[in-house]
């Protein structure tokens, strides 16, 4: 294990990512362990921080630590190696907390534990697998090197089609499909070519009834989301709602 480590991660430079990815963990892990204490009301915790009555959000102290961190990573010459991880970690951590209350930013509103508040766990989860594959030394859009036998734009054209069929994907209202189909093509040509999720921009534009098949493609995709998908975001909610904590219902 520490062979691997020496050559996957220090001799790779992917030290500052591993340690972005440990800051992103630990920081995830203790607050979602905070609120779920203050929700059931611990005595021994000492609860929310609420200065002179105001209630001080995570996402407050996150955005301190990722200034921090930030400002230190940009200052810190590379020669120093370990400050350069400690910043990265402070970062994560930093990180955790801000995406954490991703769904309160949005919102503005605190929907922290209601459905619309699984938005930042999704968000969390999303950031620490793709983190995970970059250290796993995946690059995004399939290692894209310039074509410098072309010229102008069609130096990118991987890029390109990567890209276009990343938002198609996205537009479809699959997001775990687009994020890990950036560092794999099958996923994201199937994504993008598949029927799109009924509730999804895709599906609002392109399969209205007006439409050609409109009705017919509305149908398949409804009837494919309740047979395949459904299931499969039952399974991650009670997942998430495991590592996270139980949402109201």
């Amino acid at each position: 294990m520490a062979d691997w480590f020496d050559d996957r991660i220090i001799d790779a430079g992917r030290l500052p990512l591993f340690c972005f990815f440990a800051g992103m963990m630990v920081g995830f892990l203790f607050i979602r362990l905070s609120v779920r204490m203050i929700r059931a009301n611990v005595s021994w915790w000492p609860g929310n921080v609420t200065p002179g009555g105001t209630h001080v959000h995570h996402m407050v102290f996150g955005l301190g630590f990722m200034v921090v961190g930030g400002v230190a990573g940009l200052a810190v010459p590379d020669d120093f190696e370990g400050w350069t991880a400690a910043a990265a970690a402070l970062f994560g951590i930093g990180t955790a907390l801000v995406i954490d209350e991703l769904a309160l930013i949005l919102h503005l509103d605190d929907v922290y534990w209601s459905e619309q508040g699984r938005i930042s766990v999704d968000a969390v989860f999303g950031i620490i697998a793709v983190t995970a594959l970059l250290l796993l030394g995946l690059h995004p859009f399939f290692g894209f090197e310039p074509d410098e036998e072309a010229s102008g734009i069609w130096q990118a054209w991987p890029l390109l089609i990567g890209l276009g069929l990343a938002v198609v994907t996205v537009l479809k209202g699959k997001i775990w499909t687009a994020v890990f189909g950036v560092f794999m093509l099958l996923p994201l040509l199937l994504g993008a070519i598949r029927l799109a999720r009924p509730q999804s921009p895709w599906a609002r534009w392109r399969y209205r009834p007006d439409r050609p098949r409109g009705a017919r493609k509305s149908h398949r995709a409804l009837q494919r989301e309740n047979r395949l998908r459904r299931p499969v975001n039952q399974l991650k909610n009670r997942l998430e709602d495991l590592v996270a904590g139980r949402l109201r219902q």
